[in-house]
């Protein structure tokens, strides 16, 4: 058996329960019926409070640094947040500027947002995709926003959802190998 594919989540909530969280769990649950993954998440609310206060790396406690390897490192990157006032909060951009530039190129990176309606999907496309791109990292094609109304307390309660997230796992899986299952359209 092959060495398992290195997954690192980034949710982008400081909050808990969250739905950013709910639907990164769901994206990963997708991934690992395809893939051989290990998977590791970084909430952004765990470490918010050390990255916040620093202005370069170097300030940073030991714990947080091995966060930003561990993203550094990733195979694949799940990266997903909420949307605040149209964009991504500015602590979840302060943590990727703490990123080494060069660190992400080629990694694949599965973008994912949550949001209080359907007028903020397009901060995948808008915010995060050329937050990536500077990065030089493999953004895929398939992206999952999900709104307010896809959740029910925290848990994913639209199947729209689940087939948009089915559909991203499975554009993602042919990456790493694994048979590209059947063109499916969303409804």
């Amino acid at each position: 058996m092959s060495n398992p594919i290195n997954l690192v989540v980034v949710t982008g909530s400081t909050f808990r329960p969250s739905r950013t969280l709910a639907l990164t769990e769901a994206i990963v649950a997708e991934l690992k019926r395809l893939l051989p993954i290990e998977a590791r998440f970084i909430e952004l609310g765990d470490i918010v409070r050390s990255v916040g206060g620093a202005l370069s790396r170097k300030e940073l406690p030991e714990t947080i640094e091995h966060e930003l390897r561990a993203i550094e490192n990733a195979d694949l990157l799940v990266v997903a947040t909420p949307v605040y006032r149209g964009s991504y909060p500015g602590q979840f951009k302060h943590l990727f500027d703490l990123i080494d530039q060069g660190a992400l190129i080629d990694t694949p990176v599965l973008l994912a947002a949550t949001g209080g309606s359907d007028r903020h999907a397009l901060v995948l496309d808008h915010q995060l995709r050329p937050l990536f791109s500077f990065f030089q990292a493999l953004t895929l094609p398939i992206g999952v926003y999900a709104s307010e109304a896809d959740f029910d307390n925290y848990q994913i309660a639209s199947e729209a959802l689940r087939a948009r997230i089915a559909l991203a796992a499975e554009r993602a899986a042919p990456i790493f190998g694994a048979t590209p299952a059947p063109v499916r359209k969303i409804a």
